[in-house]
């Protein structure tokens, strides 16, 4: 039976508040904190913050500014604010001598009108037209300064002075364009709260029932996928680029793990839209009274930690070797007592688009490994030591990224890999990091490195990757902050993301997912 609408609508909009004012305090926190973990750069005295600075301080942010500047003709407006720099550094001297008191004045009142000229302009566009008469009368005034005999050391002082609180401007621009940029890819977009509140509302107004499938979804001779999302239009993709690309879609189950405030958006989703042969399972992971001890107190989803390590040529610091490491939330090691019967499972991140079949995944001899991932060599262990503490581990060895993973849930059980987990999580749950060392230990020695062909990642945050390589690969992953339903996505990867929307969708037109 379904409950009410009225309370789970107001209690949802209650929560949404709640948890907007801690994300935004938490984005506040974030800014001095940019970068999770961070190789030791090789920094000259003389690097500026476009080069090592920025990039160690803001992360992504400054690759994202590098890849969208534009070229501003501003040259009048440059000009005029360099004379208003020299003026203002005069003015105060030449204030004090009685004798240049008409100096003073013209001085003073020039500095008024180029302020409020650039106070109304950005661009030479911008700027009125008898701006350049202004300006020659500006630099006239600034000669006449010039050859007023001044005490040089107070002019080098003002000079100084301007020059502080010019650099402190500068610095509270690029702070508040790198909060604004994370704020933008940390948030929901407004047109997907808008798709989700309206799913909310149409699945207590409609009357649609859930299909018994039951049997399907505990059946282990079937092809089961997992997605842990709360984005009802990025596990509809993955859905839907996963069933596109199969030969055969009778055998494949689909188990979408989101939690109650996106759980009956998600549920009315699913129901009302079909995916072949394929069939669709919305789960609760909050829901207590279905999966008892295996609860928790809400939907943890795939945490990335951004690595960056120098170059190793001499590159500017800003095209440091970066990579945007995904690994398991506390939710995934709840897999093996959600799904009590099943035998092996595929984990998708909702951030993948699948682009060829899947069905080879399910035949891999994994030779008794508990998980099946794509091994990052370009991040070795010993380079995480940091973070590793004093823990035993192979320092050589490669780390790891979820996205696709092939789990066989019988070999989870027999190690007994979550309680190995839950203890190494108390062990450290003080220390930075605390996620990716317990995730990185736990399946020590217990990956199978899958083929590289299976998954290209870096879509979310890499904008050099070769377009025959993503053309090439079985599954696009994109990881990082600049996610394909975003504004701030890279424009050339989110082709191969937003074919599998539907674009005739009431609800996607309705709310503007489809631009």
């Amino acid at each position: 039976m379904k409950l009410k609408m009225k309370p789970a609508v107001s209690m949802l909009h209650l929560e949404l508040s709640r948890r907007k004012i801690i994300y935004h305090l938490k984005i506040i926190f974030f800014l001095s904190q940019i970068s999770r973990i961070s190789g030791k750069a090789k920094m000259k005295s003389d690097v500026d913050e476009s080069e090592g600075f920025c990039d160690l301080k803001y992360g992504s942010y400054c690759i994202w500014r590098e890849e969208n500047r534009e070229e501003m003709q501003d040259s009048m407006v440059k000009k005029l604010k360099d004379q208003l720099f020299v003026a203002r550094a005069y003015f105060p001297s030449i204030a004090k001598i009685p004798a240049q008191s008409k100096l003073s004045g013209e001085l003073k009142q020039n500095i008024q009108e180029v302020e409020r000229v650039l106070s109304e302009s950005t661009t030479d566009a911008d700027l009125p037209p008898e701006i350049q008469k202004k300006s020659r009368r500006m630099e006239a005034v600034i000669a006449r300064a010039k050859s007023v005999s001044l005490d040089c050391n107070n002019v080098d002082k003002k000079l100084r002075q301007i020059f502080d609180l010019t650099e402190d401007e500068a610095n509270f621009h690029m702070e508040q364009s790198a909060f604004l940029y994370q704020l933008a890819v940390q948030t929901m977009p407004k047109s997907l709260h808008c798709l989700s509140m309206r799913l909310t509302v149409e699945y207590f107004r409609d009357h649609l029932f859930d299909k018994e499938l039951s049997e399907k979804y505990s059946d282990p001779t079937l092809q089961h996928y997992v997605i842990f999302s709360n984005n009802v239009i990025a596990s509809s993709v993955v859905i839907n680029s996963t069933v596109v690309h199969a030969r055969d879609t009778v055998n494949q189950v689909f188990h979408v793990l989101t939690d109650w405030q996106n759980y009956y958006a998600m549920k009315h989703w699913f129901l009302r839209n079909t995916f072949r042969d394929a069939v669709v399972q919305v789960l609760n992971i909050e829901d207590s009274d279905s999966y008892g001890k295996a609860t928790l107190s809400h939907l943890t989803l795939p945490v990335e930690f951004r690595v960056s390590f120098p170059s190793n040529d001499s590159a500017p610091a800003i095209h440091n070797r970066t990579q945007y490491l995904s690994i398991f939330s506390h939710s995934h090691y709840l897999l093996p007592e959600i799904f009590k019967n099943l035998e092996k499972v595929v984990v998708l991140e909702d951030d993948v688009v699948v682009q060829q079949d899947l069905s080879a995944l399910w035949s891999l001899n994994m030779g008794g490994k508990v998980t099946g991932a794509i091994e990052i060599c370009s991040v070795k262990m010993d380079q995480l030591q940091s973070y590793l503490g004093e823990h035993s581990f192979q320092k050589h060895s490669c780390s790891w990224m979820s996205g696709l993973n092939v789990i066989d849930l019988a070999r989870w059980r027999d190690l007994d890999i979550s309680e190995t987990y839950w203890k190494l999580v108390k062990e450290v749950s003080m220390k930075e990091g605390s996620a990716l060392l317990a995730t990185l230990l736990t399946f020590q020695d217990q990956i199978y490195a899958l083929d590289r062909v299976w998954v290209l990642s870096g879509l979310g945050h890499d904008y050099g990757l070769d377009i025959e390589g993503i053309k090439k690969a079985a599954v696009l992953h994109y990881n990082g902050n600049m996610k394909p339903w975003l504004d701030l996505g890279i424009p050339k990867y989110k082709e191969y993301w937003k074919k599998f929307l539907n674009h005739e969708d009431q609800y996607l037109s309705e709310c503007n997912v489809n631009r």
